[in-house]
C-alpha cells in the first residue's frame, strides 16, 4: 500500500489540521509552548488523542474529584486498568466498566463486540482472572428498523465476544427511550478475582528496562477511535467506520491465559492494556506513573499491514495487544510463555530516565516529547455551568396521580414496555453457566457467582434511571447508587464498592455541564452514606445525535460480598402460605414513572425523592433479616412500582400466586415509584422474629398455591389474573418488537 506523504509542522499550523484531529487552537498554541517547537505530523496525532476527553477527562476531572474514592476495604481506586477491593482470606475482587457507545452506533456488532474485549483486558491486566461479565444498554423504543438492527447486533456482539472468550455474561440492564435512538449507549462491566500476591499495576519503572509489545499485530484499525468518541455524532459519522476496531475472541483468550501466567513472574514490573489511542496511551501513561520515560522503536512492533507509519502505528487501536515492562535480561523468559500460546512478544523499546517518549522508526527519531505532558498535564477546563429552564418548570409541578381506567390493563401495558419487560430474549443469548461458578443466573435482582473454594459469593448489578436522572441530576444520581445497592442487598451481599460509566451529552453545553455536576454530587452524597466508594470507571461525553443529547445516564456498576452462601436470596417466592411484607412508606411520586411515559407519552414533574440515612438504614434491616435466616425471597420496589414487584416476584415460581391488599390510593400504592422500598416474603413461623427487625414492615398479604395474582385495596379486588396472563404479556413484549416490521 503506497503512503502519502505527511504534512509539514508548517501545514499542520497554517492549515490548522489539528482541528481535524479534534484539538482547539488553543490547545496546539500549548504544545507548542510544551515543546519550544512545532509538533510534527505524529508528534500532533500522540497530543490529540491523548488530550481528548476520552483519555484525558479534560472536561470531567473537575467533577470526578467529588467522588469517595477511599475505604478500607479499597485496594486500588482510580487511575489504573481497574479498581480492587479487598474480600477477605487474602484475596480482592477486581471489576470496572466503560462505555463502546459511538463505535457501536456505527458498526453495532464490532462496537459492542470490542467494548468487551477492552473492559476484560483492563481486568486482567490487573493480574485478575475474569469471572463475569454485565452491561446496561440504551435504545431507542424499536420502532424502527435501524433501532432494531442496531439493539440486535449490539447484542450479538455482546454474546459472540463473551460467549467466544469463555466468561458469563451474568446481569445488567436494559431500558428503551426516543432520546437513545440515535445514539445508543454500550457500557460493558467485567468482575475479576486475584489474590493479594499477584495485584500488578502498569508502570514503566526501571531504568534500563525492557519494553515489550505482546499478542495480536498492529493494523490500521482504530485510528484516532479515542477522538472519535470525543465527538458528538452526526450523518458525517458513517465515515469513521475505520475508526471501528475488530476484535477476536479466540485471540483474547491466549492473551488472557498468556498474562495470567506472566503475572506469576517476578521479571514483570509492569503491564497495561493498549485500550483507547493504543500505543500512545499504554507507554505515556506507563512512563508518567513510574516518573520515567520511555523510547520505542517503531520498526519492531508486528504490523500486519505494509507500509504502516509512526502516525498510525501510534494511533492504531488494534486490539488484544498489551504493553509489558520487563525486568532487562530475562526477555526470554516472557517469550517461551508467549510463545506457548502462539503470541508476539517482542522487544520494541526500553525504559529511560528523561520521562521522554522518544519513538524512532526507519533510522529517525519521529517524536520526542514530555511523557507528563501527554498524560498527568493534559490541560484541564472549569466549563461553564447553567441550570436549564426546564428543572425549575419541572419541580414547581406538584405529584399527581395519571389518570388510570382500568388498573389490570394498565398494569398489563407497563409489563410489555419495553424497559419492564423480560429481557430473557436477550440473556438467553449469553452463556451465563459457562465456568459453573454462576449462581444466581440473569433474571433476579443481581447476579451472584460463588469464589470457588470457599463459602463466599460476590453479588453484581449494574443501574440507572436515566429519566429521574434528567428530570433532577442530583436525586436521579442518589438513586442510581441507592437501587444497585438494594439489588445487592436483596440478593443477600453487602455493597463493597461501585464502578461508574458517566455517560453525558456535549459538556461545552452549559445545561448539559450542569447535569454532569449535579449528578456527581447526588453520586458521591449516596456512595458515602453507604459506604461504597468509586474505585474507577469511564466518562463518555458528546453522546448527541444531531445535536440532540441522550438523557443523562451516569451507569452505576456495583459489586457487593456475599459472606455466607446460605444468605443467597432471589426475588421469586418460594412457598404457598409465605407471608408477602411491604417495607417502606408509599408517596405519591410519578415524576419519570413508567406509568407516566405509559398515559402521557412523555416524562415531566420531579423525580422521587430520596432520604438517603433512611435508605442506609433500611438494607442495613434488610441484611439483617437476611443473615438470621429470616427472609424466602426479596426485590426492589423500583419500575412500574409495587405491582410490578408483586408480579415479577410470582412470575419465577410455578404453581404459585400472590393474593395481597394495598391501603390507600389505589394508583399510588399500585403504580408509584417512591424509593427505598422492598417486598418480602416470610415463612409464618418467621413473621414475628421478621417484624421485630423491621418493626414497620407492613404484612399485606400472602403467597398462594393458585398461580393467580390478586391486588385488593381499600375498596375491594384492584386487579386479579393468572400468573400466565401476566407473564405472557411481560415474556412476549422484546420479542414481539424485535420481529414486527416498522
Amino acid at each position: 500500500m503506497s503512503v502519502s506523504l505527511e504534512p509539514t509542522k508548517e501545514q499542520i499550523k497554517e492549515q490548522k489540521l489539528y482541528a481535524s484531529m479534534g484539538m482547539s487552537d488553543e490547545e496546539f498554541a500549548m504544545v507548542e509552548g510544551i515543546l519550544g517547537r512545532l509538533p510534527n505530523w505524529t508528534e500532533t496525532g500522540l497530543f490529540s488523542v491523548m488530550w481528548s476527553e476520552h483519555c484525558s477527562y479534560k472536561n470531567s476531572k473537575p467533577v470526578l474529584r467529588k467522588f469517595p474514592t477511599k475505604g478500607p476495604q479499597v485496594l486500588q481506586g482510580p487511575g489504573e486498568g481497574a479498581g480492587i477491593v479487598d474480600i477477605g482470606d487474602e484475596q480482592a475482587v477486581v471489576f470496572k466498566m466503560e462505555s463502546h457507545n459511538h463505535p457501536s452506533a456505527i458498526e453495532p456488532y464490532q462496537g459492542a463486540a470490542t467494548g468487551v474485549g477492552g473492559i476484560i483486558r483492563d481486568v486482567f491486566s490487573m493480574g485478575a482472572r475474569p469471572i463475569a461479565m454485565l452491561n446496561s444498554l440504551r435504545f431507542g423504543e424499536l420502532q424502527t428498523k435501524r433501532g432494531k438492527y442496531l439493539f440486535e447486533e449490539v447484542v450479538a456482539g455482546i454474546a459472540g465476544y463473551g460467549n467466544c472468550i469463555g466468561i458469563p455474561t451474568v446481569g445488567g440492564e436494559i431500558q428503551f427511550d426516543p432520546c437513545y435512538e440515535g445514539n445508543p449507549l454500550v457500557n460493558a462491566m467485567c468482575v475479576g478475582l486475584i489474590d493479594h500476591k499477584d495485584i500488578q499495576r502498569g508502570i514503566a519503572a526501571g531504568v534500563g528496562n525492557t519494553v515489550m509489545y505482546v499478542g495480536a499485530k498492529t493494523g490500521r484499525d482504530g485510528i484516532h477511535g479515542a477522538t472519535f468518541a470525543s465527538e458528538e455524532l452526526s450523518e458525517a459519522s458513517e465515515e469513521k467506520r475505520p475508526a471501528v476496531q475488530v476484535g477476536d475472541p479466540f485471540m483474547e483468550k491466549l492473551l488472557l491465559e498468556a498474562c495470567l501466567e506472566v503475572v506469576k513472574s517476578d521479571a514483570l514490573v509492569g503491564i497495561q492494556d493498549m485500550g483507547a489511542a493504543g500505543l500512545t496511551s499504554s507507554s505515556a501513561e506507563m512512563a508518567s506513573k513510574a516518573g520515567s520515560g520511555v523510547e520505542m522503536n517503531l520498526n519492531l512492533v508486528p504490523q500486519r499491514e505494509t507500509g504502516m507509519t509512526a502516525y498510525e502505528m501510534m494511533l492504531s487501536e488494534s486490539q488484544e495487544r498489551m504493553l509489558l515492562v520487563v525486568k532487562k535480561g530475562r526477555e526470554d523468559e516472557i517469550k517461551v510463555i508467549f510463545e506457548k500460546y502462539g503470541l508476539d512478544a517482542v522487544a520494541i523499546g526500553r525504559v529511560t530516565d528523561d520521562k521522554m517518549l522518544r519513538l524512532l522508526h526507519k533510522g529517525e527519531v519521529v517524536a520526542e516529547v514530555p511523557a507528563d505532558a501527554l498524560a498527568e498535564d493534559a490541560p484541564v477546563y472549569n466549563k461553564p455551568s447553567q441550570e436549564p429552564a426546564y428543572f425549575a418548570e419541572f419541580q414547581a409541578i406538584e405529584n399527581s396521580e395519571p389518570e388510570v381506567v382500568n388498573y389490570k390493563d394498565t398494569l398489563l401495558g407497563l409489563l410489555q414496555a419495553p424497559t419492564i419487560a423480560s429481557k430473557e430474549w436477550v440473556y438467553d443469548q449469553y452463556d451465563y453457566q459457562v465456568r459453573t461458578n454462576t449462581i444466581v443466573a440473569p433474571g433476579s435482582d443481581a447476579a451472584v457467582l460463588r469464589v470457588r473454594g470457599t463459602n463466599k459469593g460476590l453479588a453484581m448489578t449494574t443501574d440507572c434511571n436515566s429519566r429521574y436522572i434528567f428530570l433532577d441530576p442530583e436525586m436521579g444520581g442518589k438513586i442510581a447508587v441507592a437501587e444497585a445497592a438494594r439489588n445487592i442487598v436483596a440478593s443477600g451481599g453487602r455493597p463493597l464498592a461501585i464502578t461508574d460509566c458517566l455517560n453525558f451529552g456535549n459538556p461545552e453545553k452549559p445545561e448539559i455541564f450542569w447535569q454532569i455536576e449535579k449528578s456527581a454530587d447526588g453520586i458521591s452524597a449516596a456512595c458515602t452514606a453507604l459506604n461504597a466508594p468509586v474505585i474507577g470507571g469511564n466518562v463518555s461525553l458528546y453522546n448527541e445525535r444531531s445535536g440532540e443529547a441522550v438523557y443523562p445516564t451516569p451507569t452505576i456498576g456495583m459489586v457487593g460480598l456475599v459472606e455466607d452462601l446460605a444468605h443467597v436470596t432471589t426475588q421469586q417466592v418460594k412457598a404457598a402460605g409465605d407471608v408477602v411484607y411491604l417495607v417502606g412508606e408509599t408517596a405519591t411520586e410519578f415524576g419519570g414513572s413508567e406509568l407516566q411515559k405509559l398515559v402521557y407519552g412523555k416524562i415531566f414533574g420531579k423525580a422521587p425523592y430520596i432520604d438517603l440515612e433512611v435508605e442506609a438504614s433500611r438494607q442495613e434491616s434488610i441484611l439483617t433479616a437476611i443473615r438470621e435466616g429470616l427472609l424466602q425471597s426479596a426485590h426492589d420496589v423500583s419500575e412500574g412500582g409495587v405491582a410490578v414487584a408483586l408480579a415479577e416476584k410470582a412470575f419465577g415460581a410455578a404453581g404459585l400466586g400472590i393474593d395481597v391488599t394495598l391501603e390507600g390510593s389505589a394508583v399510588t400504592a399500585l403504580f408509584s415509584e417512591t424509593q427505598s422500598r422492598f417486598v418480602v416474603t416470610v415463612k409464618e413461623e418467621n413473621a414475628a422474629a421478621f417484624e421485630k427487625v423491621i418493626p414497620d414492615a407492613k404484612k399485606i398479604g400472602i403467597v398462594t398455591a393458585d398461580a393467580n395474582i390478586t391486588i385488593n385495596g381499600d375498596t375491594g379486588v384492584l386487579l386479579e389474573g393468572t400468573v400466565e396472563e401476566f407473564r405472557s404479556a411481560w415474556k412476549g413484549a422484546i420479542p414481539c418488537l424485535v420481529k414486527s416490521e416498522a
